[in-house]
């Protein structure tokens, strides 16, 4: 069925099952996988999915999708019964209607390199990792490339295209039976330029030498320390520590240490705190969420104060404000939720060498190993790639399977110095029951936190 008739008839089924407001998102994705283990390829496809996602409001959600388009009108229908049937007393913000054809551009369209370029890439990169100690080689490379038609009840009418890639290889060094492993990942909202501005040779070297040198690195300290916390690590503690806990579904559920805090100082004065998807680029960015709301950069904290949650169309009307375009699903066959977009620490003026001088037994702790967050009693702990003791304000001895644990609104109010060296390079995936793609950063942080061995 042609779009403009699908249209048409979700309005007269809106009609005949009293449904208030419903929207419509029809996607066609093409994504490409390459994974080699050990110079053994594990994966490589290429597939191109079209489908269909609807959300019908009647005080609550009704949800259908369809991985056929033959099927787009049933879908609807589905959508609309359920809404029905589940009314609620839930509000939903309507906007004015907007209609706009927004493509994200691409330098030079990955879709026009040969599948067998990427694959030699892939084993060149893995040729590259080999060397003494390494026991270990993973390479990942994606691509997808997302056109997507949304409309609404509001009139609303949206065709966005969004192409996605990124690299990640790793090294795992073993020595006796010690192993460590350390990994680098590229990515962004961009094309096959991503991949040819990278200097393999130098990467792939940086990632081994630092597997090595992990085996003979020192085990933690434990204990409160002044902390410098590196660009990486910045990023994952401001997304997993204080982004989680200011999304809208957090605040309107009460599991939130920032519930009814907005307009309060929860920090030093120096810090604010962004998520932008607007950025150019970036792994996390996108011109409209899944609700056809346009992505709008938000301040969570602005000098210090908590200023903005990150909102849906729900949590929105719920709070009484404006949505800000973070309503955002893994696909068209998922509901949009509350999700971060590209998460940074603005920068202040501090140099890293300035802030070193300040530490006078502490460590520098450098990458991001994953960890857990509890945004409701507000503790976190996440551990880093590796780490240096600092003494008297020098580096000393490299430390490994380091964690940095704490407080959130402690460590927020702890802030002794932000740097000026930002970098939002770490394109990863942010699972919340779905994974969407996201990006977060910093400039070096000086903070004080609790340290320790990996658990």
């Amino acid at each position: 069925m042609e779009i403009e008739l699908l249209m048409k008839r979700a309005e007269e089924l809106a009609r005949k099952y009293d449904i208030s407001y419903y929207e419509v998102r029809i996607a066609k994705i093409n994504a490409t996988s390459l994974a080699m283990q050990n110079s053994q390829l594990e994966e490589l496809s290429s597939n191109t999915e079209i489908g269909i996602g609807v959300r019908a409001f009647s005080g609550a959600w009704g949800f259908s999708s369809a991985n056929d388009i033959r099927r787009a009108e049933k879908a609807i229908e589905t959508a609309m019964k359920i809404a029905k049937i589940n009314r609620g007393s839930s509000k939903v913000h309507e906007d004015d209607p907007t209609s706009e054809k927004a493509y994200i551009k691409t330098k030079k369209d990955f879709e026009n390199i040969d599948l067998e370029e990427k694959l030699n890439l892939v084993r060149e990169i893995d040729r590259l990792l080999k060397g003494d100690k390494i026991v270990n080689r993973k390479i990942i490379y994606g691509e997808g490339k997302k056109w997507q038609f949304y409309f609404n009840s509001l009139g609303s009418e949206i065709e966005t295209l969004v192409p996605k890639i990124r690299l990640s290889f790793s090294a795992t060094a073993k020595e006796g039976n010690d192993m460590q492993s350390y990994w680098k990942v590229f990515g962004g909202t961009r094309g096959w330029e991503v991949i040819e501005r990278i200097n393999f040779e130098e990467w792939t070297s940086f990632v081994k030498d630092k597997a090595k040198a992990l085996l003979r690195a020192q085990l933690p300290p434990s204990g409160e320390f002044d902390v410098i916390m590196d660009p990486e690590l910045a990023g994952v503690f401001i997304h997993e520590a204080l982004g989680h806990a200011s999304e809208g579904d957090a605040i309107k559920n009460g599991e939130s240490i920032l519930g009814d805090k907005l307009g309060e100082k929860i920090a030093v004065e120096e810090l604010t705190v962004v998520d932008d998807p607007t950025l150019k680029g970036k792994f996390g960015s996108y011109i409209y969420d899944d609700e056809g709301v346009k992505a709008k950069r938000v301040e969570i904290i602005k000098n210090g104060v908590l200023n903005e949650y990150l909102l849906d169309r729900e949590t929105a009307a719920y709070l009484e404000l404006e949505p800000n375009g973070h309503g955002r699903a893994q696909s068209y066959n998922y509901q949009p939720l509350v999700r971060m977009s590209n998460t940074y620490i603005e920068p202040r003026d501090w140099s890293f060498e300035e802030m070193l001088g300040e530490v006078k037994r502490g460590l520098y702790l450098i990458g991001d190993k994953g960890g857990e967050v509890d945004i409701a009693n507000g503790t976190f702990m996440f551990g880093a790639k590796e780490g240096y003791l600092i003494e008297n304000g020098e580096i000393k001895a490299h430390i490994r399977d380091v964690a940095l644990s704490g407080k959130i609104l402690d460590v927020l109010k702890n802030i002794k110095a932000i740097g000026k060296d930002l970098k939002i390079e770490f394109p990863g995936y942010c699972g919340k029951g779905q994974w969407v793609s996201v990006d977060d950063g910093g400039p070096h942080v000086l903070t004080k936190a609790l340290v320790g061995g990996l658990l």
